[in-house]
């Protein structure tokens, strides 16, 4: 891999694509900085080996130039992140950034305006990304979150930097973790696939047969598993048109000799409420008019026995809904039983961004081996695709 380790920058203006597409309160403030710190090595190693770090990023989805999704409401956490001021600029191209970037010291840090106030980044647009490219003596990416897209500023770009771009410590690192689960992995490999819908995993969970020895399936999904195979279901959620599909897939796993686990028990809710009635009963017997909304006590334990004898753990999606505390039990108890794991020798990779609100709402974040920041971007390496931000620096 072409990492920033060995590079010296002593006297070079770095262009660094970071993601710092965060949230922010009404008052325009910083309220997950996770992104922000994600980026801090990367742009560290830069101004401590003599460099000047230029950072352009995309924050939101603007219409046009849009006050709210200017990057100027980062600047004070990244600075205080930093411990020194950023610099920032109102624009990306142009005259503005011209005479910026001249006046950049080395050690100094400029942050760029959101990227996509010009609709040429998203279309990949050539020529903006070679007015981007002039602001650089090499260029680094380091956003992993959108690696996946063939934008000006992921993909587009690197062409103009021949040899003299790189991976910064962030994507290296999401690329060497990713491969952890897939490449150089240590049975046996466990997937943990929820969230509400097939149709969302389905190249995920093609791709990774072959790689697995276990698939737990919890959330919406693991009903339409049941309800293919002759189960009632009641009002739980149910895609249709992916019963084949997801008999398909127990037979694909059953020749290959992958173990599909699916919930034994739900917590059903008469109504998708934090105040529904609920009950506990077996998944494939739920009564009309009632829904499942998390995996109940017995799957629970059933799911924590396979993941504590597991030594590698991949988990991408919730088993309930986390987000109402009576439905939180179950993807709590699969999040104590990964970091259990872990401490116990097994490496553990959680991505995907509702699994990610789950282990930083349930403080498990430090006891997992790795909660990876980007989750489109994971999904796709999930299903084999090549990245076009990755493959434009390899």
């Amino acid at each position: 891999m072409k990492t920033i380790q060995n590079i010296d920058f002593n006297h070079k203006k770095a262009l660094i694509r970071v993601d710092f597409n965060v949230p922010l309160n009404e008052n325009l403030e910083v309220t997950d900085a996770t992104r922000l710190e994600a980026a801090i090595p990367t742009i560290e190693k830069v101004i401590k080996s003599g460099g000047s770090a230029i950072l352009m990023s995309h924050l939101g989805r603007p219409k046009g130039k849009e006050e709210k999704f200017s990057l100027k409401h980062v600047v004070n956490k990244l600075s205080d992140l930093l411990g020194k001021p950023v610099k920032f600029v109102e624009d990306c191209i142009g005259e503005k950034v011209q005479q910026a970037v001249a006046a950049l010291q080395d050690g100094e840090v400029l942050l760029l305006e959101n990227l996509r106030f010009y609709p040429e980044e998203k279309a990949g647009d050539e020529n903006f990304a070679k007015e981007l490219s002039q602001w650089g003596d090499l260029y680094i990416n380091d956003a992993f979150g959108t690696a996946h897209r063939a934008h000006a500023s992921t993909a587009v770009i690197a062409k103009f930097f021949e040899d003299k771009k790189y991976f910064g410590y962030l994507l290296e690192k999401e690329i060497v973790n990713i491969e952890k689960v897939f490449k150089n992995n240590f049975p046996p490999v466990t997937a943990i696939l929820g969230g509400a819908k097939v149709s969302s995993k389905i190249g995920v969970i093609e791709n990774i047969l072959d790689k697995v020895n276990h698939i737990i399936i919890g959330g919406g999904m693991a009903y339409t598993f049941i309800k293919a195979k002759g189960g009632q279901i009641g009002n739980s959620l149910c895609e249709e048109d992916r019963l084949d599909f997801a008999l398909e897939i127990l037979d694909k796993a059953k020749a290959k000799g992958v173990k599909i686990h699916l919930p034994l028990d739900s917590i059903i809710a008469d109504k998708f409420d934090e105040n529904a009635k609920t009950k506990v009963v077996p998944s494939d017997d739920i009564p009309d008019g009632w829904m499942g909304l998390d995996i109940g006590p017995k799957t629970a334990i059933a799911y924590s026995f396979v993941i504590l004898q597991s030594q590698t753990i991949l988990w991408n999606g919730p088993m309930g809904v986390f987000e109402m505390e009576k439905f939180a039990s179950g993807t709590k108890e699969v999040g104590l039983a990964i970091a259990e794991a872990t401490r116990d020798g097994a490496f553990s990779l959680v991505g995907g961004g509702d699994s990610v609100a789950a282990v930083k709402q349930f403080g498990l974040a430090n006891k997992v081996s790795y909660v990876s920041t980007g989750g489109g971007a994971m999904l796709e390496m999930l299903e084999g695709k090549t990245l076009p931000g990755i493959a434009a620096i390899q």
